[in-house]
């Protein structure tokens, strides 16, 4: 049996996972969240328990990493995490390579998890998707033509630092109304708490805008997440449908703008925020085909693999290298 180990470097968790070359089911899965204080060095420490949980003292044919944050694939060099401080410039291939003694291909979660979704999920039978990933921030990957594409330094895909709204709020990159300060699972938390912190002195109305999303969290304002947006949204929560419906926009005018450029037949989505309901991708659809050129076809899809695209992405890379 060939073995392949499959590593997930998330910006709030981390996840590993074993599985035969030749089945598409997991032999084993770890996974947990990286603490709030999290540097490289906890998360290295955390993933190689998680490894030495799954394998024991077996050792694997090859190893594939997802890390979301921008990586020279070429190397396996980490360049950083957006949401993660220490990981300037880390050799994590040749780390992994050192301590377990087998080939290591790494690159970025959404070109690791594109790989997964064009080889087993909903790319399988197209030469062209862009796989958009929507969570902690919003990454995208390139398969063209059948392979993976990243661009003369890597960094291919980058929708999430496309500006849609030239005076919008400024994200962590330093511009104005990017596609992931609109979209991305905590800043979307962060508006609504902005929100209900400025409307708390005029609470004693009890309008229902924000309510619910104040009963999921039981008044803990501090304990809103992206997905308790999308749940309060699909609960009738007014605010959190707004901030939805803006995200939804944002998305919708990104992939619009990508399908003009670069015509790919499938757009794959995955990520927390895109469980968000069926209004969610109305109108990120609706928007997308509004921006895109009426002789523009595509298809702006659901990611089969779910939160495992990644994972399944690294077990393609893996195999790849060897």
């Amino acid at each position: 049996m060939s073995l392949i180990l499959a590593l997930d470097f998330g910006g709030t968790k981390l996840a590993a996972a074993i599985a035969d070359a030749n089945s598409q089911e997991w032999l084993g899965y770890e996974r947990c969240l990286s603490p709030a204080n999290a540097n490289a060095s906890t998360d290295l420490d955390i993933m190689r328990s998680l490894i030495h949980s799954l394998l024991q003292e077996v050792k694997p044919t090859a190893i594939g990493v997802s890390f979301g944050g921008p990586v020279d694939a070429n190397t396996g060099t980490v360049r950083l995490s957006h949401h993660v401080p220490g990981w300037e410039n880390i050799p994590l291939q040749e780390l992994l390579a050192d301590e377990y003694g087998v080939s290591v291909g790494v690159d970025n979660d959404a070109n690791v998890a594109a790989l997964g979704e064009y080889r087993y999920g909903a790319g399988v039978g197209y030469d062209s998707l862009f796989y958009i990933t929507v969570s902690t921030g919003v990454g995208g990957g390139w398969i063209l033509n059948g392979k993976p594409w990243r661009g003369a330094n890597g960094m291919a895909g980058e929708i999430g630092h496309m500006v849609v709204d030239p005076a919008g709020p400024i994200c962590l990159c330093g511009k104005r109304g990017c596609v992931e300060r609109l979209a991305s699972g905590p800043y979307m938390a962060l508006d609504v708490r902005e929100v209900l912190l400025k409307n708390e002195p005029q609470r004693t109305q009890r309008t229902q805008r924000g309510e619910i999303l104040r009963g999921l969290v039981k008044g803990n304002l501090e304990l809103i997440t992206g997905k308790v947006v999308s749940e309060a949204a699909v609960q009738g929560d007014e605010l959190a449908q707004d901030i939805l419906h803006r995200s939804a926009w944002a998305l919708g005018v990104g992939i619009g703008n990508v399908a003009n450029l670069m015509n790919p037949q499938r757009f794959v989505l995955g990520g927390s925020v895109t469980k968000a309901g069926e209004d969610f991708w109305r109108v990120i659809r609706q928007v997308a085909r509004e921006t895109a050129l009426p002789e523009i076809n595509f298809e702006v899809v659901p990611a089969e693999l779910g939160d495992d695209a990644p994972l399944w992405g690294a077990v393609a890379l893996a195999l790849d290298t060897v």
